[in-house]
């Protein structure tokens, strides 16, 4: 009996796949290789193919699409209410099944290898500044254990920590000295791969047309329109800007019963990365308010008059990811006409 749809449960080195006919009984149910999944799928018609969006999903998604399949990735908090009874990897790939026939199912598009090394990018320099966050505070609470406090910041505690090294008055041992000189040395390195990783991103953002496009947009600078291309590519997965906004949980989440609507703290849903960047670059951009003659600066003085710094810190995020989506759809470069409330 031919295969309608199939749901393929993704693991490291082996597939579970199970297939539905036309009227959705199971018609396959088998475990395969890697290899295996793709000499299989390459000898049947074509057919709707769902997956969980999960590392290789990307991938392994490109090489079924070639073969002539449709193929469609679903976030996993949206196949989970599919799977039912007790939880296994067969179980996991009948949901998946029965979750990517929904209509109004939301689906993830395929990335691109260009999209994925970007990503990586991303993810590398993410890691590297965690390092480097989690080093600066382990060095801060050895001087603390010392009796010397250091102010809050990067910055700060590299300038003053080869002053307090050099201080023999110092409440410091020959040893802590020893440990302290280390983790300066692994600070320096790691600040050097982090400006490598910023310039990498900087050259490709400079490359790349869309991300050119991008850079007009106020707020928006080489790491965030890399990491805007990278995420949604296009644009086109979102039908509006306030979906996009929404996907970033920048907008308020809502509890409503009884015709009674509440609106409650922004949704922080979608890619937590993204959205942090959108508010670093929002703060950013209020950091220069009073200099600026941007159209939309009147509503953001009017909000910060009658908000919390914070709300108004968000609320401009959301504007930007709705500018950059706009942009980024209409293949235009920012126009401050149009982003004038």
């Amino acid at each position: 009996m031919q295969i309608k749809v199939m749901g393929i449960d993704i693991g490291k080195s082996t597939f579970h796949v199970v297939g539905l006919d036309e009227k959705g009984n199971i018609v396959l149910r088998k475990r395969f290789s890697r290899t295996q999944l793709l000499l299989h799928t390459a000898n049947l018609p074509a057919c709707l193919i769902g997956m969980e969006a999960c590392c290789g999903a990307h991938h392994l998604g490109r090489a079924l699409a070639a073969q002539g399949h449709q193929v469609r990735l679903m976030a996993g908090q949206y196949v989970r209410p599919f799977v039912q009874n007790n939880k296994n990897d067969f179980r996991d790939a009948e949901g998946i099944s029965e979750a990517v026939q929904r209509p109004r199912m939301h689906f993830v598009p395929l990335k691109t290898d260009e999209q994925l090394d970007l990503q990586a990018l991303h993810r590398v320099r993410d890691r590297l500044i965690s390092q480097r966050t989690a080093l600066i505070n382990q060095i801060r609470g050895f001087l603390l254990d010392r009796g010397l406090a250091v102010p809050k910041g990067i910055a700060k505690m590299i300038s003053l920590l080869p002053t307090i090294l050099e201080d023999a008055d110092a409440n410091l041992s020959p040893r802590i000295r020893e440990v302290l000189e280390e983790l300066k040395q692994e600070c320096a390195d790691l600040n050097e791969q982090i400006e490598a990783m910023d310039q990498k991103i900087a050259a490709t953002a400079k490359e790349s047309p869309v991300c050119r496009r991008l850079l007009t947009v106020p707020g928006i600078g080489p790491i965030i329109s890399t990491a805007i291309v990278a995420a949604i590519g296009n644009g086109a997965t979102f039908n509006k800007g306030r979906s996009f906004a929404a996907w970033l949980g920048l907008v308020p989440r809502q509890w409503s019963t009884g015709g009674k609507t509440t609106l409650l703290g922004i949704g922080k849903r979608g890619n937590p990365y993204l959205r942090k960047l959108f508010i670093l670059g929002a703060q950013s951009l209020m950091m220069h308010m009073s200099n600026s003659q941007r159209p939309y600066m009147q509503w953001l003085k009017q909000l910060a008059a009658r908000a919390h710094r914070n709300v108004v810190v968000v609320a401009l995020a959301n504007k930007i990811a709705r500018v950059a989506w706009a942009v980024l759809t209409k293949e235009e470069v920012y126009r401050a006409a149009l982003a004038a409330c």
